[in-house]
């Protein structure tokens, strides 16, 4: 087994079951290193067997070449294939993935294998996930460096005739120039006054002369997320957004200045708050501060006025004030975080000042 399958076969004695059928596709790849979909992974306390189907065979044999797997034949639904698996192994209590399984797949399970007692679970991969080791570490620093490479190409490139769809599609189509397999989502371009729409679209709409432009962009390299956020702005961006950029400014600040191992997630997120109250714009922040960073753009921890989490080292997180006016502009700074043995390393170093994010186009 993978040392991450022996970490997660060690918790199966404490929540009481004979083995853990782990059916989230992110979660069996992070476990196994095996990237093909529709298939499951096994884990029982001395071992794990990958079900999965005859397309994947040979890529099995590539990815993880070590891990015993169970091929199901075209004749079988995956119904009779998983509970033929468990049947043979004979056993009696299986942990399920029940944010992750369906209703309905768990009932055809219960209905071929009565007999089993199916126990729900929630969260045992994920907090695996949630501290990095180095290679991930490693990895999503080169996605942040990728997603930042490609924005300092495209500052240049913007003038008033590209639209925001473009330069949605020039970011990726730079990115995946420069080693990364996509994007992390689809690109937020937002030219004022869409930038208070938080996870607005972009349009095939010129930007023109708009004042601001909020870019909130991300690699996808080698299966790792990383995510970004700046503002732009013109000289005819308006009074009310330089004050309003330079209270998001140190409410991020702030905010990264608390980041620490032993520190309580909802404690970031209220140095935030507290910044930006300060400023008296506490009521135009209307989400969370930020979010962890890994096999998916969104994940553990959760920095928000609700998380119940701890900082440990290995976290990545984002760390994103914004503020919102409807009708006018939005103003969002995103950058990625690193929680270390002592307080925290920023990955992203692109600027951030007001002056150093004039549109030059």
């Amino acid at each position: 087994m993978t040392p991450r399958i022996q970490r997660l076969a060690g918790r199966l004695e404490e929540i009481q079951v004979d083995a853990l059928l782990v059916t989230d596709e992110t979660n069996v790849a992070y476990l196994s290193g095996f990237t093909g979909d529709s298939s499951f992974l096994l884990v029982e306390p001395s071992r794990a067997s990958l079900l999965t189907d005859g397309r994947y065979e040979t890529q099995v044999k590539s990815e993880c070449p070590d891990l015993q797997a169970a091929i199901r034949q075209p004749s079988q639904s995956i119904a009779d294939f998983v509970t033929a698996n468990i049947a043979d192994l004979k056993l009696r209590r299986v942990g399920i993935e029940a944010d992750q399984l369906t209703v309905a797949a768990l009932g055809q399970f219960a209905q071929r294998l009565p007999h089993v007692e199916w126990l729900e679970t929630v969260g045992e991969v994920a907090r695996l996930r949630v501290i990095k080791d180095a290679a991930e570490i490693e990895i999503i620093r080169q996605a942040v460096q990728i997603a930042e490479r490609a924005f300092l190409s495209l500052r240049p490139k913007l003038t008033p005739l590209l639209t925001e769809r473009e330069i949605a599609f020039e970011l990726e189509a730079t990115m995946r120039a420069l080693g990364a397999e996509g994007v992390s989502f689809p690109p937020i371009v937002a030219a004022q006054p869409s930038g208070a729409l938080p996870h607005y679209r972009p349009r095939a709409v010129p930007i023109g002369d708009s004042p601001t432009l909020l870019i909130d962009w991300g690699a996808h390299y080698r299966g790792y997320a990383s995510d970004l956020t700046r503002t732009l702005h013109r000289e005819s961006a308006s009074g009310s957004f330089r004050r309003a950029y330079q209270a998001v400014l140190e409410s991020q600040l702030a905010a990264i200045d608390a980041i620490a191992p032993g520190v309580e997630a909802r404690g970031v997120d209220a140095a935030a708050r507290r910044s930006l109250a300060s400023a008296g714009l506490g009521e135009a922040f209307k989400h969370g501060l930020g979010h962890g960073l890994g096999l998916q753009v969104h994940e553990s921890p959760r920095l928000s006025a609700i998380s119940e989490e701890t900082l440990q080292p290995g976290m990545i997180v984002t760390v994103e004030p914004g503020v919102y006016f409807e009708d006018e502009f939005g103003i969002r700074l995103e950058d990625d975080v690193l929680v270390t043995e002592t307080g925290c390393e920023l990955l992203s170093r692109l600027p951030k000042g007001l002056d150093e994010n004039r549109l030059m186009g």
